[in-house]
């Protein structure tokens, strides 16, 4: 067994001797940019150009760009107000989520307190107002559950919304005189309904699709229109067992159904001038890009590659930005009118190879699976099977440093798109309830038989990792299949689901109560069923696990009761805690994280 807190190493700076895989983490990487409504020549974007990401200004008149936020663990929470003056950061303690809302000027100066007299709390969204001194702030604590607050500059902050269950701001309107709200009053945090009130509190408007029993649909919401004194406010539903939006008026109640007769999930945002919407069509773990004009109805097929688009914006002279890769490409952010908006300088992220796909027949439906391995190699080769997180989540044509490290020494890499995924389907998504991860683990061995039988990976080298709701699968799976894995590498992982309940951050606390059916107290046999420290005596393969020691989402506590039980076995483990929380945005430390599993699998594996 071995334990490490030790420093982080400076990874070398000569990067004409830097592997590929390590360049890939190395090089800067950007977000898509968020540009204010009133001022859309300031920016707002989130950058790992100094080794860890931070927040950025760019000012697209003049090209100036700035470093907005400097902390050791790194920031990427941060809006930017529609005015353009003034740039909102979430200000937590080394990634423990639990902080409060700061802002700085656009052009630069000292940060001040966004929204004074509001104590630290776990965020639960933020909307600000074009008039440059309104927001409206959700909050979320274990002793209050989620509040919501009206806060005015000069002006102490009015509670409009309080609640035991989980909620959120979803927008503000455009001239500040409705605020929508997604809420789980009724209980069920997987799928949300919709209040619309005046700043004051009073009730507008409802719309909740929850049906109770086994049938429940969800509601989103995508944003108010971009026009003065306009009601229609777009949002998201599931009526047709999908993600689909909608623009519902909600001062005539009036619901206008788009019924785009495109397959997979949808989801939309407002063109600046509100006569249209930018579509993203996301299916079978690609998605692309649609505009749909709201006066002729007519739905038109933007032009991006094939892969992913994991973000788009429609900016006001009609272009659409947005961000793309593949799994052979990294991320860039590109323009419809051509060429790359966003290009930093410095060190170039080398590819990696193509994702093909496979189905397999599974038994709850066929599954959706992602494999890569090295060119020119044929198996069986050794193979890892990483697991996404979420688990409402989806692994997808886009490009990504783990999965592409593993396949530069030598991996194939699998990944799969298990029953709770999104992007195929509601049922397939809300299938995950009762036996939590035992359903995903059948899935996920499906597939490994599909690999091992098509000659693809070699049985007596299989890894089974992931992070956060990857990394539970792990440790639930090295339990309950003990002879399918040969080791496994969790991170930031769910290892003992009772205690991870208790400390948790109340919002996760109750999505908890939706998946199993209640708390531990009121469905112990469900909790136990599900908790990898149920079936820790059963692992037989070499275990890596790795921690934030301040992970609101997966506690350390928790980590620490399921260590002790391998301790006490005597069973090959080995532990690597860090001082952040649910995962790190420092580059050096991610590279870390990566080497030291790269090794663990290089020493417990068989040579092939």
């Amino acid at each position: 067994m071995t334990e490490s807190n030790g420093p982080v190493p400076q990874g070398p700076q000569d990067h004409q001797h830097t592997p590929d895989w390590e360049k890939r983490f190395r090089a800067p990487r950007v977000s898509l940019p968020e540009w204010a409504e009133d001022a859309p020549d300031r920016s707002l974007f989130v950058s790992n150009a100094t080794g860890t990401y931070e927040l950025y200004a760019w000012d697209r008149a003049t090209g100036e760009q700035r470093q907005v936020t400097d902390r050791p663990n790194g920031t990427t929470d941060g809006v930017l107000s529609p005015d353009g003056e003034w740039i909102w950061w979430f200000d937590d303690k080394d990634g423990d989520e639990f902080g409060v809302w700061r802002r700085q000027p656009f052009t630069g100066g000292a940060d001040e307190p966004a929204a004074p007299g509001l104590e630290p709390s776990y965020p639960a969204g933020l909307a600000l107002g074009r008039d440059g001194r309104t927001a409206v702030v959700g909050r979320s604590t274990d002793e209050d559950g989620t509040t919501i607050h009206l806060v005015r500059d000069g002006e102490p902050p009015v509670e409009i919304y309080r609640h035991g269950e989980s909620a959120g701001v979803g927008d503000l309107s455009h001239d500040g005189t409705l605020i929508a709200l997604e809420h789980t009053e009724h209980g069920d945090a997987m799928h949300s309904a919709l209040r619309v009130v005046r700043p004051d509190g009073t009730p507008v408007a409802e719309l909740d699709d929850t049906k109770g029993g086994t049938v429940e649909l969800g509601l989103e919401v995508l944003g108010f229109a971009p026009v003065e004194g306009d009601t229609r406010l777009l949002i998201g539903h599931q009526r047709r067992g999908r993600w689909e939006p909608l623009v519902w008026d909600v001062a005539s109640g009036e619901e206008s159904d788009l019924a785009l007769d495109l397959p997979g999930d949808m989801s939309a945002e407002w063109y600046p001038d509100g006569s249209a919407l930018l579509v993203a069509h996301s299916f079978e773990a690609r998605s692309e890009l649609f505009r749909f004009d709201l006066a002729t109805r007519e739905l038109t097929r933007l032009d991006t590659p094939p892969g992913t688009v994991s973000g788009a914006s429609a900016r006001p002279d009609g272009t659409v930005e947005y961000l793309w890769s593949s799994s052979a490409e990294p991320s860039a952010v590109r323009s419809t009118a051509g060429g790359v908006v966003l290009d930093p300088p410095g060190l170039k992220s080398p590819g990696s190879v193509p994702v093909e796909d496979v189905w397999v027949e599974g038994p709850g439906g066929r599954i959706h699976a992602l494999v890569q391995k090295p060119a020119g190699v044929s198996g069986p080769l050794p193979t890892v099977f990483d697991i996404h997180g979420g688990p409402t989540w989806h692994d997808s044509d886009s490009f990504a440093a783990g999965p592409a490290a593993w396949v530069d020494h030598g991996y194939a890499v699998v990944r799969v798109n298990y029953r709770g995924s999104t992007g195929y389907g509601r049922a397939w998504t809300d299938a995950l309830k009762h036996r939590v991860g035992l359903i995903e683990l059948e899935d996920i061995a499906a597939v490994r038989a599909w690999a091992v039988d098509s000659g693809l990976a070699d049985p007596e080298r299989l890894v089974l990792t992931g992070g956060s709701w990857g990394g539970y699968l792990t440790l639930l799976g090295l339990g309950t299949q003990p002879d399918l894995w040969t080791l496994g590498i969790a991170a930031v992982p769910v290892a003992d689901y009772v205690t991870a309940y208790h400390d948790e951050m109340e919002a996760l606390k109750a999505m908890d109560r939706t998946l199993l059916g209640g708390t531990p107290e009121e469905v112990p046999e469900r909790f136990e069923a599900s908790s990898p420290i149920t079936y820790v005596d059963q692992v037989k393969a070499p275990v890596y696990i790795s921690a934030g020691v301040n992970d609101p989402r997966c506690p350390i506590r928790q980590i620490e009761n399921y260590v002790k039980r391998l301790q006490a076995r005597g069973a090959v483990h080995e532990v690597y805690r860090y001082d952040a929380g649910h995962g790190s945005l420092v580059v050096d430390e991610r590279i870390k994280q990566v080497r030291l599993e790269l090794d663990f699998a290089a020493r417990h594996l068989p040579r092939g």
